[in-house]
């Protein structure tokens, strides 16, 4: 068993049922939560019927190389924003077979924060194959200084609401 809890594993599940029951395949572009989301998702026996690829984009670069997030939009609104959430979202769509898509992108501390980008303020965004990528759907949430590991398992648990259909 791996050092996810309970209740991640839990949620996973029922994402990958929920997902298998409307036909959809899922990927994920993570950033702070390093894969977490993916491991959990992987945790399940059979996901791979639903889970089609998850990438691992830490460092801005990978952002751009992986997901082909722009170095303006990384220069104009930082690593940490709901364009660079976005942008890894639909790149995460573009460059898997998934349906749907969710990136996460955040400061998990203990360092990191910038004036106005505090520990513990993540940011996700959602993609769906075939609707409009001007609508963009992303959720910024503050977390608080929890500590780098409850910040990032809370992370995961937003991460994994926003895969359910």
């Amino acid at each position: 068993m791996s050092g996810l809890d309970a209740e991640l594993v839990a949620l996973a599940q029922n994402v990958l049922a929920e997902n298998r029951a409307a036909g959809r395949r899922i990927a994920m572009a993570e950033s702070c939560t390093g894969g977490l989301v993916s491991a959990a998702l992987t945790e399940i026996a059979g996901s791979s019927d639903v889970f089609d690829r998850g990438f691992v984009t830490y460092s801005n670069e990978a952002k751009m190389e992986m997901l082909g997030v722009s170095d303006d939009v990384l220069a104009t609104f930082g690593a940490v924003s709901v364009a660079t959430a976005w942008a890894m979202a639909q790149g995460a769509l573009r460059h898997s077979g998934a349906d749907i898509a969710v990136s996460i992108t955040g400061i998990a501390g203990p360092g990191g924060a910038t004036p106005g980008k505090p520990v513990g303020m993540v940011v996700f965004a959602r993609a769906v194959r075939g609707e409009d990528p001007e609508t963009v759907v992303a959720d910024t949430r503050q977390f608080g200084d929890l500590g780098r590991s409850e910040v990032r398992r809370q992370a995961v648990l937003v991460a994994l609401e926003l895969l359910r259909p």
